[in-house]
């Protein structure tokens, strides 16, 4: 059993993968001082195209299903045991599959909903009523995606309004809530010619990183962003 730590603890979720944004996040918060708990769900990326990449990183790792409206308060028990209370959530976790506006099943909308924004908001309820005191951080991952992709898009922008909600009713509480929209990003799955046509379209002439998203998370989870709440944070290069 790990030891309770003296450092701050964030709680990541989504970090499944070695290429992704929540493994960037999970690395750059260690690196800042943070005690980094993190939930995978290996299940997910075994059914997606780019197929699982298992990585094991921070201090403490949970698998953790989501859509499960369960799972948020566990989570939090088992973090808060092993490593004490949590001063930081980043939700950077997420159901994609792409489908469009005709062709979406009722079982994929729901199982979106589920976890992209059900989830979500019980993460940050669970974080908001467990909070003790002292500066608190909310971080969600989100998206403007939706053409051809509904129900992540749909689901994304629910969370968005939960995200601003929160910062509302949790700003009390010494908690900020925001968004971040990082765009393509660079995790394995942009084919060539997708690729070539995002760095064309992209001023900055080049793909977004996981590192680039765990910059902007680090510096809304440090002192330097306390007085960022509320906002929907769009750092893609200047692709939009």
């Amino acid at each position: 059993m790990p030891l309770k730590s003296d450092r701050p603890v964030a709680l990541i979720t989504g970090v499944g993968r070695r290429a992704g944004i929540g493994a960037a996040i999970a690395e750059r918060l260690g690196a800042d001082g943070w005690a980094v708990a993190c939930s995978s769900w290996q299940a997910y990326d075994a059914r997606m195209p780019w197929g699982p990449d298992p990585v094991r990183v921070g201090d403490f790792t949970v698998e953790a299903d989501l859509a499960d409206p369960a799972t948020p308060a566990r989570l939090f028990d088992e973090v808060t045991a092993a490593l004490g209370p949590v001063s930081a959530l980043v939700l950077a976790h997420c159901e994609s599959v792409d489908s469009g506006f005709l062709d979406t099943t009722l079982e994929s909308f729901d199982r979106h909903f589920a976890v992209n924004t059900r989830a979500a908001w019980l993460l940050m309820r669970e974080f908001g009523t467990r909070h003790a005191g002292g500066e608190g951080r909310i971080v969600a991952l989100t998206s403007d995606d939706v053409v051809g992709n509904v129900p992540y898009g749909a689901s994304k922008g629910a969370l968005d309004r939960l995200v601003v909600a929160a910062a509302a009713e949790l700003g009390s509480r010494g908690i900020t809530a925001n968004s971040v929209n990082p765009g393509p990003t660079d995790t394995g799955w942009l084919d060539g010619p997708l690729s070539t046509a995002i760095r064309t379209r992209t001023p900055l002439g080049r793909l977004g990183t996981p590192r680039d998203c765990a910059n902007l998370v680090s510096f809304l989870c440090g002192p330097d962003g306390g007085w960022v709440t509320g906002q929907v944070l769009t750092a893609n290069g200047g692709l939009t």
